[in-house]
């Protein structure tokens, strides 16, 4: 460096030298080469598919499970629907059957009624039930049969020996099922324990 007036002066080839000791900043980074074992990453992708396979076969098995599900729901709903298609026509025919109930026992009772007229009412009576019969329609058996609320309506009690206590001892109208569901209760009578009767007993005793 030389000195020209007080001023110091760099020469050409003292710069030169100062920017060879500068540290170049350029210098390319030293690359890192990571090995991929692809055995591993094979490995990797049979447990993924593996995976994948595994939910896939759930999800159809589920899915299979519904549908199964679905078919004997309908196949149920439908059969219920063919059984118990008629239910309605069939309660609106019962009062007629009730009549001609009710007319066959009041002429059997009756020595003067027509017995050509009694036959005839009986032989529709007759028909009708074999048509109830092929709809699954069929009366409800009571009379001397243990009350139970699931077929019968108790419409009042009655004192009697002719029966054991809580049997049905009358039927005022009879019941029906339509295959397995009830269709109408019968409205019976049903028998008790004369209770006057152990009471004078009991107080003739003391």
């Amino acid at each position: 460096m030389a000195k020209k007036n007080g001023i110091k002066i760099h020469t050409k080839a003292e710069e030169t030298v100062s920017e060879d000791k500068k540290p170049k900043n350029n210098a390319p980074e030293e690359e890192t080469n990571q090995t991929v074992d692809p055995l591993k990453e094979m490995e990797e992708k049979v447990e993924s598919l593996k995976k994948e396979a595994t939910e896939n076969h759930d999800r159809l098995l589920r899915m299979a499970a519904e549908f199964e599900n679905y078919k004997k729901r309908t196949a149920r709903e439908m059969n219920d629907f063919r059984k118990f298609a008629n239910e309605s026509f069939v309660k609106a025919m019962l009062p007629v059957v009730d009549s001609l109930d009710l007319a066959i026992t009041s002429a059997s009772n009756d020595q003067q009624a027509n017995s050509s007229l009694l036959e005839g009412v009986t032989m529709t009576l007759k028909e009708i039930y074999k048509v109830f019969e092929q709809f699954g329609i069929t009366p409800i058996e009571s009379m001397g049969k243990t009350f139970d609320p699931a077929f019968h309506q108790a419409m009042m009690q009655e004192e009697t020996e002719a029966y054991p206590e809580n049997t049905v001892s009358r039927e005022l109208q009879k019941g029906y099922m339509i295959h397995d569901r009830l269709l109408r209760p019968a409205m019976v009578v049903v028998s008790k324990k004369k209770e006057a009767s152990e009471n004078i007993l009991r107080q003739t005793k003391k």
